[in-house]
């Protein structure tokens, strides 16, 4: 079979235009799925630990629900602990072993710092900052040369008593060759953090509103 040289010239213009239309208009819609302009442009604890990050998102999601209640289920994230409250089959497709609660668990309701919520297979990172109920810092790395390499802040703040607004924000570093990290992070690890973080939102909403 031979491909003619505008059916190259075509199919190069489609994909330029599709890769276009991505990095205008669909990652920035994901990168800060929910949140206000001034959600997106503050200063959040955490921020300071990676200055110049490969990645960075900022979600963001209304709960009607009190923020203890929804502290409540923050908490408990973790392999072995309440899961992390998105897709069990996606989870399962990577062998994460994660089992979403759909109950308050006592023994999971006080982190502390320095606490490790695990991950995977034995790997977790350590909860840095917490101020309950309205703020959980997770910072550090899987690489032992890089004490930081991505942090997880999620805040809960009340516009009402029975309101709570829920921010995520994650930063990752890079590694070098940054350019490679960079075309990985935005191909790979961006839309699939989105996918499972949202996921993990809802999941939360969910739970925090019908326990209520």
């Amino acid at each position: 079979m031979v491909i003619k040289r505008h059916e190259i010239i075509k199919l190069a213009g489609i994909t330029a235009l599709g890769l276009f239309a991505y990095a205008r208009l669909v990652r920035p819609w994901h990168l800060h799925w929910g949140s206000t302009h001034e959600e997106v442009a503050r200063r959040m604890p955490g921020d300071d630990l990676i200055t110049h990050p490969a990645m960075a998102a900022t979600h963001s999601l209304t709960i009607h629900a009190p923020v203890e209640q929804v502290w409540s289920w923050l908490t408990q994230i973790g392999q072995g602990r309440g899961g992390f409250y998105s897709y069990d089959w996606l989870e399962d497709l990577f062998g994460m072993d994660i089992h979403n609660t759909n109950r308050i668990q006592p023994e999971w309701q006080n982190p502390k710092v320095g606490d490790m919520i695990p991950f995977w297979k034995g790997t977790g990172i350590p909860v840095v900052q917490i101020e309950p109920p309205h703020l959980m810092v997770l910072a550090g790395s899987f690489a032992p040369e890089q004490p930081v390499g991505g942090s997880w802040t999620f805040m809960l703040e009340a516009p009402d008593p029975q309101t709570t607004r829920l921010i995520v924000r994650s930063r990752v570093a890079g590694f070098k060759p940054q350019l490679l990290s960079v075309g990985l992070y935005r191909l790979f690890l961006e839309p699939a953090h989105f996918i499972m973080e949202r996921g993990m939102m809802l999941g939360i909403k969910a739970r925090a509103e019908k326990s209520g």
